[in-house]
């Protein structure tokens, strides 16, 4: 144990341990001592039988040189007869470890689960197992029952008729004769080898004295009892003609009394081998009661020659084995034994767990109350199925998995791939579906309220209460019981199936076509659901509690007598996964994944274990292709294995990667996926092909790496498989889904041979091209080459397998070959592994789920939508959100600084500093960016839009400095517009001071009464201000409406013009809901109208939608195509408000003041663009009044722009109105003068006034850029990106139940959001006044600080170089000019101040209270211009993206970009009738959803009323073509609410009904608002 380094590990070895995925240990020659438990285990559990082969290096060996003897000296003879002396080293040399006893080091040291699976590895290679054992630790004699458990034999015998029978039955349970082998004394002959002869004499099944690594010493292997079956095949050649078990009992049999006579017991023939013996021999006395016994017994004599002699009556045999040849020996010992187990007086038929019984055994079952109690539950279980049939077992035990959950599978696919009559029967898609749903549903609450069946009960309840190794007893008891159960029942089955499927082909051969045929057929297919029936395991166990997980699910509601909440189901199955088990990915009898269990699973996975990576490695094969044994092989897992009958579905299983294995590999697991044999017998006529089609794509879709598995050299079944494959990588490279694949040719002979392979390769490769031919043809795709669709190297991705088995089974072991070639391919697999990163549970779990959402539709290419993608893409829309934030919060920042520059006279504004400001910000931004990219846990996602998003924020930043650029030069524009303005207003400043000084003066002398000062101020101001502006003319007044008016009358009647601005039809034009008033058809048209001709309806296979909307006024049974146009005049109108959105943007207005040819250039751009839409709309005519209307409804708009731009131009412009907000100014100086002030005084009392305004708008500003990235943090609906905004706006929706609302957020969503940010503005200053404060007095303290600085520094500054007040005025205005808006012009003489130190210490005192009175004077009014800048920040933020709307139901785009690359997307679309779409020809509205519309063989009208399959949607024009709409059943159930709760609105509002082919289901009648608002956090 020391040497092995297996000290103090007394069971401790654990079976996770050697099933992880470690470092394979290549071995050369030798093997270290205490490398050899991992390597032993290695070979073993990939059942290379080389694993007893292995040689030990001891760790003391020494150099051979030094052990070498000088023999020089000596003659021949001395050299080599004479005994030489053993050099002292020798004597302290330990003795090689004997193979056997590291064996069973190991064995010791293994826990109970190890044991047994070291155990049935052994038992797979063909060795001999350990039957009784002294324990070295206890001294007891064990008899390791649970080690045997999971082994089964399988042998042929023949009956008294001559017919083969076949029987597999488990080795603890069946009833074979025994032959017992033992020797007494040290003898010559190798008894190990004389049984392998026996047995199988080309295979060491008992480990002998000749065997690599025997050796002289044996310490553990003394006393052990080993067991082997030899196992007939039902030929001639057979060496036994039934099943025999074979005892070894290792040692002397005088030494090892217990086993001896355990041993004898059992057996039916006794074989003792003998050296010769004196009479009085203490062996002696056993031999002659052996020889009184009736059993048969054989001594072999090791020093005797005699021949095979019976030497009593009773079987009682001699035979020496001295000189004989071993052939002879072996054929007459044959004999010996047959004659032996023939023989009347051979004991009865032994099963070996009635060792058991022995009292001086110790059993482990027994002593292990883990194992005892498992067991005991699992019989509690087994109990209820005494006396029941096998084949209606999962009937009456399984309820929810039978013909309920295929029911449900069965409605499932309809309701994804409604069948042609249905479409055809009638033309309510959504009725249709809805009522399917509800037949789902009813079968969920079938399922759900079916009684829990005892059965079922217990197994939760103890999975539920037990824990660590009692539960893996429970499990494992589980599957024992189980099989045991149905084997007996299965193997009768499989014969008679063997016997029909024979006379069919009998028949075939014959070409029989007669009833006959028939009947056979027919009673094979029910032979074949009785196969299907009668197979029951754990894996059905675990399916019906996924089926009352999912129908609980369904209804919310707990099963009765589920005394645990079905919410922890999920867990329990992830437990067992964690402990090795598989859990059913696909239900194969269903053909069906259970997603909400699998989910719900792998949910509860990623808490237990963490979101951890796994690369998944699925295999496909054709059936019995050895793909579960090859895995079993590979990783030591536990996927079913049997002949004739494959694992049904789809099963994944866990294998975690070593701690030393991390650092190469990138992930933590392997999830391995093993399938259903493609072209399975027991699924025909279950429209096999198909299947195997949804198979093969699925498995190909979730993993990383496909193995595909091909058996022998049939090129019949080559194709059958590689069609399968070729097409799902065909699909996988449309959806852009990459993975590896590798090709597994199983079974091949001569492997060796070079040229043969490279034949063979080059064969696989012409079968793959002609493969991707035909495959193309179906998947609509140029592929000509298999290298066009996966990238693959035949070279190194072809791996030949020997044959499994080394010789003809049941006897035959494991070909070494085999296991080195499992052992290459894991390397491979391993390596290809390194070079990905696998992927997350979660994106697994999301893979799943878009992979069956795609399969269940018909057209899996078009219905794929990767939702692991589009996860990711949000998450990084959200942080895009960020970044664009932080880029434009900085240069909002930077812009109020060059702002203030221009406002203080210096225009030197270069875009390199706007460059340089940016910087940093830009820097951090990238930063962040390249952090994202590089370390997000789904950065192999991320990298295909890195570049694209590197390139938008590149464009952003350039975008937002050239639009600073712009606003910076409107801004100097403007003033060098008012550079005249300013200077008269400096020259009227200085002229005010001056006459206010004088008049104060010269009214000194008569008081300082209030009153009577400011009437006489007020007397001057008004006469000064009169005086002044004299010769200037102010800006006109605006007279928009009047000019507007005089524009349109010279083409149109005045008193049309003025009577539509009188009425309300034009504030409705975007949203109203037809456009008849407006269209007046061509007498053509008129003459052509009428519903859709018989050919078009034949044609497009139902009825058809017409994606407009239209009104049809009540008995108007005319004009039915007038309304066709209504969605093109809609088109038109969107076009024309965003061109006149652009003018309005662009106007001078602001700059130059308004004028009539501002109005004229919107109605010019009105009048171009509808002339353009009449002369490709010549069906109809828009009349003038539709021009009109329109006109005046963008004039409106307009008018608000334009208002507030002239007012500012006005404000800017209107020497008036500057002098009269400086007269307060103008007048604090008159009294101060009255009061006696010093000049001084009074000349820094009104430098502060002038800093007061300056102070309060940067101050303003700041606090909106503060505040919104404050809402940003707080508020849920603003801080992350627009379709988190779009949620809570649809919750607000719902929340307040405005039609109105709903339909402006329908059909004008960007103007919805403005208002809706600028709603959460007002509604969170109101809220959070006191959070707003603060910050507003945060930054006005900031700017305090800011100036008070400046104030310090330039007063220094001035005194140090002498200058007086113009100087002082000058520096500190340079210094602040990109902090406030401070022209650096004083407008006033100050040389009077010369006591700086005054000014500053008198400057601060003011400035005291000037910030006291800001503080304090804080009102509504003032928030509301703070209020106009955050929403305009905000919105800015949010609305600077797409805003393209779907053409069917008006669903906007959620990229966050303008102009983004790829097509439109949206997660839900909603249903089209909320539009307007209806029906042409009636006057239904239509309830098709887009996503469900696309996958149906209908048609629609667009909006040029031409026809259109749904499925051809792109082609319909260019509204259509860059939409990509999913075909799912993905509907949100808001919007299904929305419906019935405005249905009569939305009647009202488009003049036509949910009747007819639109009539609502009554399933969306059950959706409750608060389902609505809550499917919006589950969906969005």
């Amino acid at each position: 144990m020391c040497r092995l380094h297996l000290e103090g590990k007394h069971q401790n070895l654990k079976t996770a341990d050697f099933l992880q995925i470690t470092e394979y240990l290549q071995l050369h020659e030798f093997c270290e001592e205490e490398k050899f438990p991992q390597a032993f285990l290695q070979k073993l559990l990939m059942m290379d039988y080389s694993a007893r082969c292995i040689k030990i290096k001891e760790n003391n060996e020494q150099n051979d040189t030094q052990k070498r003897h000088n023999l020089s000296s000596k003659d021949a003879y001395t050299a080599i007869f004479d005994e030489t002396a053993k050099p002292a080293e020798d004597f302290n040399k330990l003795e090689p470890i004997h193979l056997m006893d590291a064996q069973m080091a190991v064995f010791y040291c293994a826990d109970s689960f190890l044991k047994q699976l070291m155990v049935t590895k052994l038992s797979q290679c063909q060795f001999a197992l350990p039957l009784l054992v002294p324990n070295p630790f206890t001294q007891k004699i064990e008899f390791p029952l649970w080690t045997f458990r999971q082994i089964n034999k399988s042998w042929k015998t023949t009956d008294g008729k001559g017919q083969t029978l076949s029987k597999t039955q488990p080795v603890y349970k069946a009833e074979t004769s025994v032959v017992a082998f033992f020797r007494f004394g040290s003898v010559s002959s190798s008894k190990s080898q004389l049984m392998n002869s026996l047995i199988n004499e080309k295979h060491n099944t008992f480990f002998h004295r000749n065997c690599p690594g025997s050796s002289r010493s044996r310490v553990l292997m003394d006393g052990v009892v080993e067991i082997a079956w030899y196992c007939p095949s039902g030929e001639k050649t057979d060496t036994f003609p039934d099943c025999v078990a074979f005892c070894n009992l290792h040692g002397d049999a005088g030494e090892n009394e217990k086993q001896l006579n355990i041993l004898t017991q059992m057996a039916s023939v006794n074989v003792v081998i003998l050296p010769q013996l004196n009479r009085n021999d203490n062996s002696m006395t056993k031999i002659q009661n052996l020889f009184k016994n009736s059993k048969p017994l054989i001594c072999l004599l090791t020093e005797n020659d005699s021949a095979l002699t019976e030497i009593r009556k009773g079987k009682k045999y001699k035979m020496g084995l001295k000189d004989k040849s071993q052939p002879c020996v072996i054929e007459e010992l044959k004999r010996a034994v047959n004659n032996g187990l023939s023989s009347s007086y051979s004991s009865s038929l032994y099963q070996l767990k009635d060792i058991a019984k022995k009292l001086c055994v110790t059993v482990d079952e027994k002593i292990d109350d883990d194992c005892r109690k498992g067991k005991e539950a699992v019989q509690k279980m087994m109990s209820l199925m005494k006396n029941k049939e096998l084949t209606k077992i999962k009937e009456s035990f399984l309820p929810c998995q039978g013909k309920l959950w295929h029911q449900w599978c069965q409605k499932n696919k309809e309701l994804h791939r409604p069948t042609l009559s249905e479409v055809q029967k009638g033309d309510n898609i959504e009725k249709i579906k809805s009522c399917k749903k509800l037949e789902m549903q009813k079968i969920r609450k079938q399922q759900q309220t079916s009684v829990l069946i005892e059965f079922i009960h217990i197994f939760i309840q103890e999975l539920n209460s037990q824990k660590g190794n009692a539960k893996a007893y429970f499990l494992k008891w589980i599957g024992i019981l189980l099989d045991d159960y149905t084997t007996e029942t299965l193997s009768a089955l499989h014969h008679e199936y063997d016997k029909k499927w024979s006379a069919v082909l009998d028949l075939k051969k014959k070409h029989n076509k007669s009833q006959q045929l028939t009947t056979v057929q027919d009673e094979l297919e029910r032979i074949s659901e009785k196969l299907q029936a009668a197979t029951f395991g754990l894996e059905h166990i675990l399916r019906e509690i996924g089926q009352i997980y999912e129908s609980c699910s369904a209804l919310e509601k707990n099963k009765k007598n589920l005394k645990l909440d079905f919410s922890s189901l999920p867990g329990l199955a992830a437990e067992m996964m964690m402990s090795g088990f598989p859990l059913e990915l696909m239900d194969g009898d269903a053909a069906h994944v259970p997603l909400i269990w699998v989910t719900a699973v792998l949910d509860e996975l990623i808490k237990k274990l963490g979101d951890k990576r796994v690369f998944v490695l699925s295999v496909l094969g054709i059936q019995s292709s050895g793909k579960s044994t090859m895995l079993n092989a590979m990783f030591g897992l536990q996927f079913a294995v049997s002949a004739g009958r494959c694992t049904r579905g789809a099963f994944m299983q866990l294998v975690r990667v070593s701690e030393e294995m991390k650092d190469e590999l990138k992930f933590d697991y392997i999830l391995v996926v093993d399938t259903e044999g493609l072209r399975a017998l027991e699924l025909a006529g279950r429209s096999t092909r198909n299947h195997d089609n949804e198979m093969a794509t699925f498995v190909v879709g979730i993993g990383n790496m496909t193995l595909i598995n091909i058996f022998g050299e049939n090129t019949a079944e080559m194709q059958d498989i590689l069609q399968i494959v070729v097409q799902a990588f065909m699909r996988m490279k449309k959806i852009k889904l990459n993975p590896s694949c590798m090709f597994v040719h199983q079974n091949v002979s001569d492997i060796s041979a070079g040229e043969k392979n490279m034949e063979g390769r080059r064969r696989l490769q012409e079968k793959l091209d002609e493969m991707t031919k035909l495959a193309a043809t179906e998947e609509d795709c140029d592929a000509e080459l298999f290298s066009d669709v996966i990238a693959i190297d035949v070279q190194n991705d072809v791996k030949y397998f020997s044959q499994l088995w080394e010789g003809s089974p049941p006897m035959a072991p494991p070909n070494p070959n085999y296991s080195r070639n499992i052992q290459e391919l894991k390397s491979t697999i391993i390596s290809k592994a390194s070079r990905s990163c696998g992927i997350t549970l979660s994106q697994f779990k999301m893979r799943i789920n878009d992979l069956w959402s795609a399969l269940l539709n018909e057209n899996f290419v078009f219905s794929f939508k990767n939702t692991m993608e589009i996860a990711v893409y949000r998450r990084l829309e959200t942080k895009y959100s960020d970044w664009t934030w932080s880029l434009r919060s900085a240069m909002l920042s930077i812009e109020e600084r060059f702002y203030n520059r221009i406002a203080n006279g210096n225009y030197d504004v270069q875009k390199n500093e706007l460059l340089a400001e940016m910087r940093t910000t830009k820097e951090e931004v990238e930063k962040s960016m390249k952090s994202y990219f590089d370390e997000d846990k789904d950065k192999d996602i991320l990298c295909q839009w890195r570049g694209r998003f590197e390139t938008r924020i590149q464009d952003l930043h350039d975008d937002l400095v050239k639009g600073t650029e712009r606003k910076l030069e409107e801004a100097i524009k403007l003033k060098k517009a008012r550079e005249n303005l300013d200077k008269k207003i400096a020259e009227y400043e200085n002229m005010l001071f001056s006459r206010s000084k004088e008049l104060a003066l010269s009214l000194k002398s008569e008081g300082t009464d209030e009153h009577m000062l400011k009437k006489e101020f007020d007397t001057m101001w008004t006469k000064w201000v009169t005086e002044m502006t004299r010769d200037i003319q102010p800006p006109k007044d605006m007279y928009f409406w009047e000019d507007f008016t005089q524009l349109l009358s010279d083409n149109y009647e005045f008193t049309l013009v003025n009577e539509r601005l009188n009425l309300p039809d034009f504030k409705e034009i975007l949203i109203r809901g037809d456009y008849d008033d407006y269209i007046l058809l061509q007498k053509h048209e008129e003459q052509t109208e009428g519903p859709v001709s018989r050919k078009q309806s034949k044609k497009s296979k139902g009825f058809q939608l017409f994606v407009g909307n239209r009104k049809q006024k009540k008995g108007d049974t005319k004009n039915k195509t007038q309304a066709d146009y209504n969605a093109s005049v809609r088109q038109l109108i969107h076009k024309i408000i965003q061109e006149t959105d652009n003018i309005m943007e662009k106007s001078p207005v602001r700059r130059k003041g308004y004028n009539i040819s501002n109005i004229q250039e919107i109605t010019d751009c009105v009048k171009k663009l509808v002339k353009e839409h009449q002369s490709v709309n010549q069906k109809y005519k828009l009349k003038k009044e539709f021009f009109i209307d329109l006109c005046i409804y963008v004039c409106e708009i307009a008018h608000k722009k334009f208002t507030e731009c002239h007012k500012e131009f006005k404000e800017a412009n209107d020497l008036g109105i500057y002098l009269e907000k400086q007269k307060t100014q103008y007048y604090n100086v008159f009294k101060n003068y009255c009061r006696g002030a010093t000049t001084t005084a009074i000349l820094i009392d009104f430098i502060c006034s002038k800093l007061e305004l300056p102070i309060l708008e940067e101050v303003y500003n700041k606090t909106a850029i503060d505040v919104a990235a404050q809402m940003r943090s707080d508020i849920r609906s603003l801080c992350e990106n627009r379709s988190n905004l779009e949620k809570h706006i649809l919750k607000s929706l719902a929340e307040k139940e405005d039609f109105e609302q709903y339909i402006q957020y329908i059909h004008q969503p960007k103007k919805h959001f403005k208002q809706f940010i600028k709603n959460e503005v007002d509604k969170y200053l109101n809220e959070e006044r006191e959070m707003f404060l603060s910050i507003f007095r945060g930054n006005l303290k900031q700017k305090e600080q800011i100036v008070r600085i400046a104030v310090h520094v330039v007063t220094a500054e001035v005194k140090n170089n002498g200058g007086d007040g113009n100087m002082w005025f000058t520096s500190f205005t340079k210094t602040l000019t990109d902090e406030l808006k401070f022209t650096g012009e004083s407008n006033v003489d100050l040389t009077e101040i010369k006591d700086l130190d005054f000014l500053e210490n008198h400057l601060g005192e003011t400035l005291n209270e000037i910030l006291a009175k800001l503080e304090n004077s804080f009102n509504d009014t003032e928030m509301e211009k703070c209020m106009i800048k955050l929403q305009k920040i905000l919105i800015d933020h949010f609305c600077q993206c797409c805003w393209v709307q779907c053409p069917f139901c008006n669903s906007i785009c959620t990229n966050t970009m303008e102009d983004h690359f790829g097509d439109h997307t949206v997660p839900f679309h909603r249903n089209i009738g909320l539009k307007g779409c209806y029906y042409k020809g009636t006057t239904n509205l239509s309830i098709s959803f887009c996503t469900t519309a696309v996958a149906s063989d209908r048609s629609f009208y667009n909006f040029s009323d031409e026809l259109f399959p749904w499925k051809e949607y792109r082609k319909a024009g260019p509204e259509f073509i860059n939409w990509s709409i999913t075909p799912d059943n993905s509907e949100l159930p808001y919007w299904k609410w929305f419906v019935c709760r405005f249905q009569k609105d939305l009647e009202k509002f488009y003049s036509k009904t949910f009747q007819g082919s639109g009539e609502i289901p009554d399933e969306w009648r059950q959706h409750a608002k608060e389902g609505a608002i809550k499917s919006l956090d589950k969906y969005i």
